[in-house]
């Protein structure tokens, strides 16, 4: 089981240097990967009343693909995206975007996706909401022909190009990708499409039930269910170090192949703070 660190998006601050000092010091320390969540912009709660999102306007969010050009600069990290949304961007863009960093971290990427649940941001950057589950599939069929053709044509329901093509083309024929999880639709589109997915429960019944609906999806399409990937997450909130040791233990139990600890919601500002909680953690986990 690979383990890796979430970027602390709201907790690190917009210092560059802090940025390259959390990015070089989660790696010294042994750990994989960094995994980054996306937000473009965040609702400002007085112009939407009622609202209850984990994120608003005073949310601080770097943006996933172009933080990790700079990541993939200075460390020699895996980077994954956990989760872009992707219905709310250009599918061509996203395409472009992921073959770079891909170039740029010598293949060491997972671009995860998945619908989002913020209208408002779909709105701001143009794209429909209410149609973002059935527009997604046929974004992947494109991204992965855009990453492995020369030359593409696509004319699909939502979706145009007409020869043509990227170039570069992406180390990784095609980039992986792995969705995002939390419900039934959900779990069956992971199964179906991706290479590997990140569920929203932890170890247990609801954890054996959704790989149970993602499994299915996988045989259905024609595809090995024991090749997809799966990713869980501890939290330094729900417990220090040792507790988190234990359901690291439980995740690998579960067989995830790859394991993200959240430092954020801890009570930790700035890097320095993620850094030094992170130290204590690679000691109980054996890493380095």
């Amino acid at each position: 089981m690979r383990t890796g660190v979430v970027f602390p998006q709201t907790e690190i601050g917009p210092d560059v240097g802090a940025v390259r000092a959390y990015g070089q010091g989660v790696e010294a320390l042994g750990f994989a990967h960094v995994l980054a969540y996306d937000h473009v912009v965040g609702a400002d709660p007085a112009a939407h009343p009622g609202w209850s999102g984990p994120y608003d306007l005073s949310s601080s969010f770097h943006e996933p693909l172009v933080l990790f050009g700079f990541l993939a600069g200075v460390t020699s990290l895996e980077l994954v995206t956990g989760i872009i949304i992707l219905p709310q961007r250009q599918t061509v863009l996203v395409a472009k975007q992921a073959a770079e960093v891909d170039l740029l971290t010598r293949g060491r990427f997972r671009l995860g996706v998945g619908l989002g649940w913020n209208a408002v941001e779909y709105e701001a950057l143009g794209k429909r909401f209410d149609d973002r589950g059935r527009r997604m599939g046929e974004q992947i069929e494109l991204m992965r022909r855009l990453w492995t053709e020369r030359v593409v044509t696509h004319a699909g329901a939502h979706e145009r190009v007409t020869g043509a093509g990227l170039a570069p083309l992406p180390l990784q024929r095609p980039i992986p990708i792995w969705f995002g999880a939390m419900s039934p639709p959900a779990y069956r589109r992971a199964g179906r499409l991706g290479d590997g997915w990140f569920p929203q429960v932890g170890p247990g019944p609801k954890l054996d039930e959704a790989r149970a609906v993602v499994e299915e999806a996988a045989r259905q399409a024609g595809r090995d269910p024991k090749a997809l990937g799966m990713e869980g997450r501890v939290s330094l909130a729900a417990g220090g170090p040792e507790k988190l040791a234990e359901q690291a233990q439980r995740w690998r139990a579960a067989g995830a192949t790859h394991l993200s600890v959240n430092t954020m919601g801890a009570g930790l500002a700035g890097a320095d703070a993620h850094l030094r909680a992170l130290e204590g953690v690679a000691r109980a986990l054996g890493l380095g």
